[in-house]
C-alpha cells in the first residue's frame, strides 16, 4: 500500500502547503482522508484519477478538512463518473454535507448525480467495515463549532494506518494509534501550547505508550515548519508518497 500526503498544511496555507487530504492505495483499497478546500487542484497536480477514489473519511468539519466536497463532488458529476462513492465522517454529515454545498455552489446538493452517493455517520470507537478495510474512529479533542471531531484506525490489507486529526493531547491518541505502522499525527507547534491542537513536545511524551513503527507529522504552522531541519522526525511535505 502507499500514502500520498496531497496536502499537509494547516489553515493558513502555512509554508505554501495545501489543505488536509492523504490519499491511500492499495491491491483492494483507494481512498480520501479529509479532503480541504483547496484538494481538489491539489489532486489534480498530483495527477490523481478522482473517479477511481471510492471512499472519503472526514475528520471534523472545518474549512481545511472539508471544504473541498463540493468541488469534489461537481468535478466528479462534470467528469462523468460512474463508479459509487462513499463519504464517512461525523454525526450531522449529511446535513453538514448539504449546507456547504448550498453554501459554495446553489442548489448544487439537488443535483442528482449521475453515480451512487453515500454518506455514512460513524460513531466513536465502533468499527466499521467498507470493503476489505475497516475504520475505527475515536473521538478527538478541537473545540465545539465544527464538531463531532474523530480521528482513525485504519486497517487495510494487513497494515495499520492512524491519523490523530486535529486535536490537543487526548488519552483516546493511545488505542488509536497504537504499534500502527504508519502514524499520522498533528504537530501544530514544537511546544507552544495552543487551545485544541497538539504540540510536538506533547505527542513525545505518549510516544512510549503508542509505539508506532512509523510516525510523521502534519499540519504544522510556521512554528514547526521553521524547525523542520533539526526534527528528529519525518515531517510531511505535498506529494511526498510512504510505501507501507
Amino acid at each position: 500500500m502507499q500514502l500520498r500526503f496531497v496536502g499537509c498544511g494547516d489553515a493558513f496555507g502555512s509554508g505554501g502547503r495545501f489543505n488536509t487530504c492523504f490519499h491511500l492505495t492499495g491491491d483492494s483499497t483507494n481512498l480520501l482522508i479529509d479532503c480541504g478546500a483547496s484538494s481538489l487542484p491539489a489532486l489534480k497536480r498530483l495527477e490523481i484519477a478522482r473517479n477511481d477514489i471510492e471512499l472519503i473519511l472526514i475528520t471534523h468539519f472545518h474549512g481545511d478538512h472539508f471544504a473541498g466536497l463540493p468541488f469534489f463532488l461537481l468535478d466528479a458529476q462534470f467528469s462523468r463518473r460512474t463508479k459509487p462513492l462513499v463519504i464517512a465522517g461525523p454525526a450531522g454529515i449529511e446535513m453538514r454535507l448539504k449546507q456547504v454545498m448550498e453554501t459554495l455552489f446553489e442548489n448544487s446538493s439537488k443535483t442528482q448525480q449521475k453515480f451512487d452517493l453515500s454518506v455514512v455517520s460513524l460513531e466513536p470507537e465502533h468499527p466499521v467495515r467498507f470493503g476489505e478495510l475497516t475504520v475505527t474512529p475515536y473521538p478527538v479533542v478541537h473545540g465545539e463549532s465544527g464538531g463531532p471531531f474523530l480521528g482513525y484506525r485504519i486497517e487495510a490489507e494487513g497494515r495499520v494506518v492512524a491519523y490523530s486529526a486535529d486535536t490537543e493531547w487526548t488519552e483516546t491518541l493511545v488505542p488509536l494509534a497504537r504499534e500502527a505502522d504508519l502514524f499520522i499525527a498533528e504537530a501544530y507547534t514544537y511546544d507552544k501550547v495552543v487551545k485544541n491542537h497538539l504540540s510536538l513536545t506533547a505527542l513525545q511524551a505518549h510516544l512510549d505508550d503508542i509505539r508506532p513503527k512509523r510516525l510523521v507529522l502534519t499540519h504544522m504552522g510556521d512554528d514547526m515548519l521553521s524547525r523542520l531541519d533539526a526534527l528528529s522526525h519525518t515531517a510531511a511535505h505535498d506529494g511526498m508518497s510512504i510505501d507501507l
